[in-house]
C-alpha cells in the first residue's frame, strides 16, 4: 500500500538504544535502529584482501583494503566515495597481536581512535580487549568480543558487562561456494558507531583467516 515504508522495523522493540551513544569514528555512523550488515570477504589477488560491507538491500556502504605481505599488514576502511576513515596497522613482535586504529590515513599516535588485541596469548576461544585512546593504562578494557573460531561468529560487549552492542555470524550462500568468499552478517545495536563495529569485525576476520592458516600448516 502507498505510504507504508518498504522496510518495517519491528525489530526496534527488541533492541533498545543505549543511554550514552557509542561513538568512536564519527557520529555519522550512528543509527537509532538495529542496522543489519552483509560483509563478503574474498582474496582478490596475490597479497591482497578486499571486502565490502552492504546494508541489507546490497547497497554499499563500506570497503576494506589491505596487502597482506607489508611488513605491518596495514588496511584501510573506506566509505562509498574510497575516502579512507580509519587506518588499520599490526604492531609487530607483539605475542597479544595487537593492532592500533587511527582516524583516516594517519599512522600517528595522536590520531589513534582505539587499539585491539588478544586477551590472552593461548586461547581455545576468541577473546579479544578493545581499549579507546584515552583508556592508556588499559586495565579495563572499554569493550570485549567474544566468539567461536569454529562457528567463525562473535559478540561485542560494552566493557566488562553483559551489555551487547554487535553480533556477526557466518552466513552460508550459493555465493561462498561458487565465487570462494565468506559472507557474514552482522547487526549492529542501536546507538552503537556501525563504523568502528566494522573495524572490529575486519580485526576479527584477520584473526579467524591468520589462525585457520596456522592450522593448515600444522596439519602438513
Amino acid at each position: 500500500m502507498a505510504g507504508q515504508p518498504s522496510n518495517p522495523i519491528p525489530a526496534m522493540t527488541t533492541f533498545q538504544p543505549l543511554q550514552t551513544p557509542v561513538v568512536v569514528i564519527g557520529p555519522q555512523f550512528l543509527a537509532q535502529y538495529p542496522v543489519d550488515l552483509k560483509v563478503a570477504t574474498k582474496l582478490m589477488s596475490f597479497g591482497e584482501s578486499n571486502f565490502g560491507v552492504t546494508d541489507m538491500n546490497g547497497t554499499l556502504i563500506f570497503r576494506v583494503k589491505s596487502k597482506l605481505l607489508s611488513i605491518r599488514d596495514r588496511r584501510h576502511l573506506l566509505d562509498i566515495a574510497g575516502n579512507v576513515i580509519a587506518t588499520f596497522q599490526q604492531k609487530i613482535m607483539t605475542a597479544h597481536r595487537r593492532w592500533k586504529v587511527f582516524r583516516g590515513e594517519s599512522t600517528n599516535d595522536q590520531d589513534l581512535l582505539f587499539s585491539v588485541k588478544k586477551s590472552s596469548i593461548i586461547q581455545f576461544k576468541t577473546e579479544l580487549d578493545v581499549c579507546l585512546a584515552a583508556n592508556t593504562a588499559e586495565d579495563v578494557p572499554d569493550f570485549k568480543v567474544r566468539g567461536s573460531w569454529l562457528e567463525r561468529s562473535c559478540t561485542i560487549y560494552l566493557g566488562q558487562t553483559n551489555t551487547i552492542i554487535a553480533q556477526m555470524h557466518r552466513k552460508h550462500t550459493l555465493q561462498t561456494v561458487v565465487f570462494d568468499a565468506d559472507n557474514f552478517g552482522v547487526t549492529v545495536y542501536p546507538n552503537v558507531d556501525y563504523a568502528f563495529v566494522v573495524a572490529l569485525v575486519d580485526y576479527q576476520l584477520w584473526y579467524l583467516s591468520t589462525a585457520q592458516q596456522l592450522l593448515a600448516r600444522c596439519n602438513h
